[in-house]
C-alpha cells in the first residue's frame, strides 16, 4: 500500500487498535494468477510481540482450501470520506477522500483439531456477544460438533503490517477544522467518525 510519511500511523498500537475495532476485514489469496476474497470477522491478539489473525471460513468455501503455503494479505478498513473542495480557502482545489485501511500480511495456519476450534469459537463469541457463551455452552455437544464440523478454523501470523491514516494532514489548520466541522454535522456516522479521528490527530 502507498503510504506518504505523514500518512503513517504514530505506533503499532494504534493500528492494532483500528484492527480491532473494525475488525470484519477482507481476506485477500490468489489461485491461479486470480484474487480471490471473503469477507469475515477477525480475532486479533499479540503473541510475544507478534500479531496474530484468527477467524474461520465456511468448509464449503473453496479459499478455505487454497490458503495454505501462501502469502495471505487481510485488509481492515471502514470509516471514509469525500472531502469537498468547498473546505479549501482557495478555488484552485480538487475533490479527495479521507480514509483508514491497514494491511496485514502473513501466512496462514489451519487449526485442525476440535479443541482449537472450540477454543477460537468461544474466544470469538466472548469478543462480538459475551452474553451469548452461556447460551453456546449450554447447547447439545452433538449439535456444537456438528456445527463446528462445517468451518475451517484458522490463524495468520503476521509479518507485513501496513497501517494509512489519510486524514488531510497535508492541508493548513484552518482547511482540517472546516473539514472537521463539515464531517462532524453529517448524517452519515462513517463521516463523522472520520472527524472524530482526524480530532484526534491535533
Amino acid at each position: 500500500m502507498y503510504i506518504p510519511s505523514s500518512n503513517q500511523f504514530p505506533n503499532q498500537q494504534e493500528v492494532i487498535s483500528f484492527m480491532q475495532r473494525y475488525s470484519f476485514a477482507t481476506v485477500v489469496t490468489a489461485h491461479d494468477g486470480v484474487p480471490v476474497a471473503t469477507h469475515l470477522p477477525f480475532l486479533i491478539e499479540l503473541r510475544d510481540d507478534k500479531i496474530v489473525l484468527l477467524s474461520h471460513f465456511a468448509k464449503a468455501n473453496p479459499q478455505a482450501a487454497q490458503i495454505l503455503n501462501k502469502t495471505v494479505l487481510v485488509i481492515f478498513a471502514e470509516p471514509h470520506a469525500y472531502i469537498s473542495p468547498a473546505n479549501y480557502s482557495k478555488g484552485t482545489n480538487v475533490p479527495t477522500w479521507n480514509y483508514i485501511a491497514v494491511h496485514a500480511y502473513g501466512k496462514a495456519v489451519l487449526l485442525s483439531e476440535e479443541a482449537q476450534t472450540a477454543n477460537l469459537l468461544a474466544k470469538t463469541i466472548s469478543n462480538y456477544e459475551a452474553g451469548y457463551l452461556q447460551q453456546w455452552n449450554s447447547l447439545p455437544d452433538a449439535y456444537k460438533q456438528k456445527m463446528m464440523k462445517g468451518i475451517v478454523a484458522f490463524e495468520i501470523l503476521v509479518d507485513d503490517l501496513q497501517g494509512k491514516q489519510k486524514l488531510s494532514q497535508n492541508r493548513t489548520e484552518e482547511e482540517r477544522d472546516n473539514i472537521i466541522n463539515t464531517l462532524s454535522k453529517s448524517a452519515d456516522s462513517t463521516e463523522s467518525e472520520i472527524a472524530n479521528y482526524m480530532s484526534k490527530l491535533k
